[in-house]
């Protein structure tokens, strides 16, 4: 299969000013995503896609292909699908595969990505691969709605005096790795194409950067993640 690694890296973050340049590790949070397509040995090409011209050059220092993002994929109100829309019409290479790797969820390794991508190619009858993490405490049985600001009312109906234990497992997005069929895509226009399959990820290593604390839970997790996954 010939795959397509697209890294989404606009320039505008309000949460976190310049968030995917912003060191961790010794290195630019976009460096982590790019690194990790590289070293991936089924990745056919990588893209970042943005509109900042330091995000740029901070690929194309890393010997990646930039794609420049039209100002109206780059503000707030932008879906990612679009973005990958644009990209795909201004290739000229026909990908079986696409795989979207967001700057914003660095604790990961090539060696996911290859077998999200090899789990892929074994499933003909499935278009689609999604990175979650089992969640244990931060449960929908243990989550309310407020009537008037005060009452509670459980979101699930049963479960909300079970034990952690005694609770059926539900998985979370964790934001590592979106993997579609470009074929699905077009169809669907969404990553959560209808025919789709989990990779489980360590639920230890559970980071999205939007905010400050993100970043900084990243940076107290990311020694800890890199010991373990060394030898992974």
């Amino acid at each position: 299969m010939k795959v397509l690694a697209i890294i989404p890296a606009r320039g505008g973050s309000k949460g976190v000013p310049g968030k995917n340049i912003k060191d961790l590790g010794g290195k630019p949070l976009l460096v982590h995503a790019i690194e990790c397509a590289l070293q991936s040995a089924l990745v056919t090409k990588t893209v970042v896609s943005t509109d900042d011209s330091n995000i740029a050059n901070v690929a194309i220092g890393h010997n990646v292909e930039v794609l420049k993002r039209p100002a109206h994929l780059a503000d707030d109100k932008s879906n990612v699908v679009d973005t990958v829309l644009h990209i795909i019409k201004e290739s000229t290479e026909n990908f079986d595969v696409i795989v979207l790797l967001q700057p914003t969820s660095p604790l990961r390794t090539y060696k996911d990505l290859d077998n999200i991508i090899k789990l892929l190619a074994d499933k003909n009858d499935k278009d689609g691969v999604i990175s979650v993490v089992p969640m244990n405490d931060i449960h929908p049985a243990r989550m309310y709605k407020l009537i008037n600001d005060v009452e509670l009312i459980p979101l699930f109906q049963t479960g909300e005096a079970l034990r952690r234990q005694d609770i059926e497992p539900v998985y979370y997005r964790n934001g590592c790795f979106y993997a579609v069929r470009v074929n699905a895509f077009l169809d669907q226009k969404t990553f959560m194409v209808q025919k789709k399959m989990a990779y489980i990820m360590n639920p230890d290593w559970l980071v999205n950067i939007d905010t400050f604390r993100d970043f900084k839970l990243a940076t107290l997790l990311y020694d800890d993640w890199k010991k373990e996954t060394t030898n992974y």
